[in-house]
């Protein structure tokens, strides 16, 4: 009766004062509850205002310091800690095989659809592991050793493109003028995925090329520099760019995402986006309807033998023939090639950064190389050549946030930690692979680490994920990464080289953002 005449009789009283006063009321009520002994979550310690909101980790990723954050939060309250009302980040390896591992591992949360591509699940985003499936199914076949072996001359063609661009800075023109390492690296990557995966080279690695040659011929008949004298951005860079942005607000729901990306859109409207946006949307045009015409060229070919690199073996041609729709394929193959360009790019630049930081381990790497004289199977049993790899991979960071997952019901108990069906669990790959407890001096590029690595090290270190949503092309991701540098450091590129900054700092975005873009190096 108290709470009716004090609260309810006034509100009844006065409608419109009851419209501005209930949702306060709401406000309060679920904030008191979220912070509250009875919330299922309250045994997990953790920040207050986290408590309260879901807006505070969202904050945080839109920044670009969650991943930093979350690593503060464990220094300070252990290794279990409420990031959210209903969320929660560990930072144990041990809990890894049950999140992503058994049984399939826990679904995805909703708002990994906010990586929707043109109205089309991706392989990344589809959330249900049975819609997924038909997806993977149609092209994990491109991935396997034996493919990529048979497809070894095209990495290398592009590989030997990269050291080719590489070796210029040791030009006498070039020495002292700083070169954007990234810019080459993610040209590599698109360009292995486009021949490798797509059947037609995007040609990132010679698009400088062509526009030196014009500024060439403009200085000949002008007499003088031109504005564009200078080194651009690969052409897909925009797109790029523009897909590892929407890592920022990517908690948001649904219909919140799509209006902050729209708001985003319009206000940071660039021409340079745009006409990248354009480009790569007409290559991938290009290779679906090659794809297309390959399929129906083949109804009368029925005795053709089909190579690896075959039209009918490509990327797109597969999804077309597993029925997916020109519509689909395309935006499928879009996903790959920002999957593919930015996480591969930052790796190998993050690797080839810090061997020009440490030319002693450079020296042994090369020394290792030139002794073994490798052929393409044998890279990955190269010991110091594997530990170079894998540290780069450990400190490159090219996705340091947390991958999200859904308990299922009944429930799981973690150690004595009971968390409720519908939390959303995860783990942090900066966290995991920045802790002391399991890498010693974990900010330090050491190769020699992985020459006997622990249990623990090669559990926690995740850069392609966990489980059976790890990245589908990680076998091709890799292959690039060694053929990459055992080619580059066999060239002696890197040779009198200094990086021009000491860190690499970086927007810890879902795929991070380089800050400035550029990760460079100076020849002297």
């Amino acid at each position: 009766m108290a709470i009716y005449t004090i609260i309810l009789a006034p509100l009844l009283a006065h409608p419109i004062l009851s419209l501005i006063l209930f949702p306060i009321t709401l406000f309060f009520l679920r904030s008191t509850y979220r912070v509250s002994s009875f919330h299922p979550l309250s045994h997990i310690p953790g920040p207050r205002v986290a408590s309260l909101s879901s807006l505070w980790l969202t904050y945080h990723a839109w920044i670009g310091d969650e991943a930093s954050v979350t690593k503060s939060l464990h220094e300070k309250y252990g290794s279990i800690v409420r990031t959210g009302p209903n969320s929660v980040d560990i930072d144990d390896g041990a809990a890894l095989a049950s999140i992503y591992t058994e049984k399939g591992g826990f679904v995805k949360p909703d708002f990994y659809s906010n990586f929707d591509i043109d109205g089309h699940k991706s392989i990344f985003s589809e959330t249900d592991p049975l819609r997924r499936a038909p997806r993977a199914k149609a092209v994990v076949t491109l991935f396997s050793t034996t493919n990529l072996r048979q497809g070894q001359e095209i990495i290398y063609k592009c590989v030997d493109r990269l050291v080719h661009r590489l070796s210029e800075g040791k030009r006498a023109d070039k020495r002292g003028k700083p070169l954007n390492i990234l810019n080459l690296t993610r040209g590599l990557a698109v360009d292995a995925v486009s021949s490798y995966l797509l059947g037609n080279t995007y040609g990132a690695l010679d698009e400088n090329v062509v526009r030196e040659e014009k500024i060439a011929v403009k200085k000949e008949v002008a007499g003088s520099p031109t504005p564009d004298d200078h080194e651009q951005d690969m052409s897909a860079s925009g797109m790029v760019d523009c897909f590892v942005a929407v890592g920022r607000f990517w908690y948001l729901p649904g219909w919140a995402f799509k209006l902050v990306e729209w708001l985003d859109a319009w206000w940071n409207a660039e021409a340079e986006v745009s006409h990248s946006l354009s480009r790569v949307d007409e290559y991938v045009a290009s290779v679906v309807s090659d794809a297309e015409a390959a399929i129906l060229a083949s109804k009368t070919k029925t005795d053709e033998k089909r190579t690896p690199s075959h039209p009918l073996n490509s990327y797109p041609a597969r999804l077309l023939q597993a029925g997916f729709t020109p519509s689909e394929t395309r935006a499928q193959c879009k996903d790959l090639i920002f999957a593919g360009t930015d996480s591969t790019g930052m790796n190998l630049a993050t690797i080839l950064y810090r061997l020009a930081q440490n030319p002693a381990y450079y020296l042994r790497l090369r020394d290792e190389i030139l002794a073994a004289d490798p052929s393409f199977d044998d890279l990955q049993s190269l010991p110091y050549l594997r530990g170079v790899v894998k540290e780069g991979l450990r400190l490159s960071m090219a996705n340091p946030s947390r991958l999200p997952r859904v308990v299922p019901a009944p429930g799981w108990t973690f150690k004595d930690t009971y968390f409720p069906p519908g939390t959303v669990v995860g783990c942090t790959p900066y966290v995991l692979h920045l802790n002391p407890a399991v890498f010693e001096d974990p900010k330090a590029f050491n190769p020699e680490r992985w020459l006997e690595p622990s249990e623990a090290m090669l559990r926690d270190a995740i850069p392609f994920g966990l489980g059976s949503r790890q990245c589908i092309a990680r076998n091709l991701a890799t292959v690039e990464l060694f053929c990459a540098v055992e080619r580059v450091v066999r060239a002696d590129v890197l040779s009198g080289v200094k990086t021009v900054k000491e860190k690499v700092e970086i927007l810890e975005w879902f795929n991070s953002k380089v800050v400035g873009e550029r990760i460079d190096l100076v020849w002297e």
